[in-house]
């Protein structure tokens, strides 16, 4: 799971950073947007000191990090609150490849503005990451997927480097048990699984839905109140498959397509040309697992 960045974030500039930073607060957030709102202010934090205090300090994207690590732990806090009064199941905002993010004025991508896709931003660990503490997403975040060393955490956290080693540790435990990153699924296969998942919801082949479900699938719908969407998991292969069922009969023209979502392979759902849904699986061995439909409006616009 560690993907070690520490060491390459000092040669980064500031003013170049922003990629980093995105990296950091989406994997911390889990939504793009509040990810975008933490580098603002990251930003605007370091132009607010003088010009010779930027030079003195000896690594600026580190800083950057540690401030930004902060800022994301402010929102974390106030979020737990938001989301307790959420309609419905919370999830991440889902975030695609690179050919679909939004183009800049010169009709190209830019790097800069994107989130880098690995195993780290994959909708099963993002999920997990929700579970936790935001003291433990900080630490596991900074430690586990960037690299940072605990006296840096502790600096972010206000705690000791003994309890910030607790917090990872115990944060590792919530990945452990949810089976995160357990025997993995080529890339091959799991996108095997999401074309057999789809050929049958697309013809509304029960059986061949069932044959490419565990038999404990779950599936996980957020709409946040603003579109229809079942308000908690539903859960075994049977359920999963009639539910998946009675969507089609309910909305017979749906079209798919299959696309990376959040580095791995998904599903867009739509609507009379209009995308409705985006999907993300966890796929062990040949079959899924959980399925995550994300329906929110306001989680899309990434995709659109």
């Amino acid at each position: 799971m560690t993907v070690t960045r520490h060491e390459v974030l000092a040669d980064v500039e500031p003013d170049e950073a922003r990629r980093v930073l995105l990296d950091v607060t989406y994997r911390m957030l889990g939504s793009f947007a509040e990810a975008e709102d933490a580098v603002q202010e990251t930003y605007a934090r370091w132009y607010a000191l003088g010009p010779d205090e930027r030079r003195a300090i000896e690594r600026p994207t580190g800083w950057l990090v540690r401030v930004a690590s902060r800022v994301c732990l402010d929102i974390l806090r106030s979020a737990r609150v938001r989301r307790e009064k959420y309609v419905g199941e919370w999830l991440p905002e889902p975030v695609p490849g690179p050919a679909r993010w939004s183009s800049n004025a010169d009709g190209a991508a830019d790097p800069a503005e994107r989130v880098t896709t690995d195993e780290t931003v994959g909708m099963a660990l993002l999920v997990v990451l929700e579970t936790m503490t935001p003291a433990e997403r900080v630490a596991f975040v900074l430690k586990d997927v960037f690299g940072f060393p605990f006296d840096e955490i502790a600096t972010v956290l206000g705690r000791s480097q003994t309890a910030c080693r607790q917090l990872a540790s115990s944060a590792r435990r919530r990945v452990r048990d949810a089976e995160v990153g357990g025997a993995a699924t080529s890339d091959g296969i799991e996108a095997q699984a999401v074309s057999a998942f789809r050929r049958a919801w697309e013809t509304g082949d029960l059986a061949a839905l069932l044959d490419v479900l565990d038999p404990d699938a779950t599936v996980v719908a957020d709409g946040g109140g603003k579109v229809s969407a079942v308000l908690e998991p539903v859960v075994g292969a049977d359920a999963v498959a009639r539910f998946f069922g009675d969507v089609l009969v309910r909305a017979p023209h749906l079209t798919f397509t299959e696309e990376d979502v959040n580095g791995r392979p998904g599903l867009l759902v739509w609507a009379d040309g209009a995308l409705v849904t985006v999907m993300a699986f966890e796929v062990r061995g040949t079959r899924v697992v959980h399925a995550w439909a994300i329906r929110n409006p306001d989680k899309l616009a990434l995709w659109r």
